[in-house]
């Protein structure tokens, strides 16, 4: 090691002579340093909890989380408060008919674009995707209880329910397959009225859906309209009110047109209530409101006084 020297005077004026060592080279090497951490400013944060999606719903009538499993168990109806959740056509069927009794009717028949109307076919293609239906109802032939019906539901899922030919013939088709098989025909409505995309086709379907019925009815067959949560326009306008029985779960909105366009016409303030199935039940348009749990157990108990009226 290479050694260098220097002079250093001492007290006395005696000159001494040291050796020292050459300074190493200098390296540049990069010199790690440990992040400083931040001070807290006083405020704890605390990491939210995530929630998986698909697991709890919340009731939009009182708040309550509900977990998903419950409110299927419990057919879609808050346990606290009595709330009817939407449901869609294949569940309800399930709720209501006996085990692999349901024979379906017209299930391939979908919707044509005749007015070529704009997005049209791109709204059908994306609710059939979403729904797995052609169309917005539902029909077949089925038991309840002991009783065979004919059975049509529709599905507020599939462009709100909305009533285009493709529902009026369903329809048609199933009451006109009721009465020929002597049997009651149960409709279950849930609809924002006639499909405006299908402009003067769609409206034709309230009378073709009406004559059926007025058949049926002379053929001494009852027929039971069933109202859920949404059921305006032309629906109610035409079969959903002919019920020879009417029914509705609790809560649902029924009527023609919304509230809001009618206090608009009219310029008044509607009474409290004003469209809900307990105010209708009031003034004597539908016949009683039924529980989704119940609906079932009522339904049979129909049957059962209708077909005892019909062997009398």
């Amino acid at each position: 090691m290479d050694t260098t020297s220097f002079t250093k005077k001492t007290i006395g004026g005696v000159v001494q002579i040291e050796p020292a060592l050459t300074p190493p080279p200098i390296q540049h090497t990069q010199t790690a340093f440990t992040v400083k951490p931040k001070l807290d400013s006083g405020k704890t944060k605390t990491k939210k909890r995530d929630i998986p999606e698909g697991l709890w719903t919340k009731c939009p009538s009182c708040g309550t989380m509900i977990f998903d499993k419950e409110l299927d168990e419990n057919l879609k109806v808050c346990s606290k408060c009595q709330h009817h959740f939407p449901i869609g056509s294949r569940e309800r069927i399930h709720s209501l008919v006996e085990t692999c009794t349901f024979e379906e009717m017209d299930a391939e028949m979908t919707s044509v674009d005749i007015l070529k109307f704009a997005s049209y076919k791109t709204k059908l293609e994306r609710d059939r995707k979403a729904t797995m239906l052609n169309d917005a109802v539902v029909t077949g032939i089925c038991k309840i209880g002991t009783h065979r019906v004919a059975l049509g539901v529709m599905d507020f899922g599939f462009m709100g329910g909305s009533m285009g030919a493709v529902v009026g013939e369903k329809l048609t088709r199933l009451i006109e397959r009721g009465t020929e098989g002597g049997w009651p025909v149960v409709i279950i409505s849930t609809s924002g009225g006639a499909r405006m995309q299908e402009g003067v086709f769609s409206l034709m379907q309230m009378a073709k859906t009406s004559a059926a019925l007025a058949y049926h009815a002379q053929s001494r067959l009852p027929y039971i309209s069933i109202l859920t949560n949404n059921s305006y326009g032309g629906v109610m306008a035409s079969y959903a009110a002919l019920g020879d029985l009417i029914l509705a779960e609790p809560a649902a909105m029924i009527g023609f047109a919304g509230p809001r366009v009618i206090k608009d016409t009219t310029h008044a303030e509607l009474p409290p209530g004003f469209q809900t199935a307990e105010f209708l039940v009031e003034h004597g348009l539908i016949d009683a409101t039924v529980p989704r749990k119940e609906m079932k157990e009522q339904l049979v108990r129909y049957l059962d006084y209708f077909a005892g009226g019909k062997k009398g």
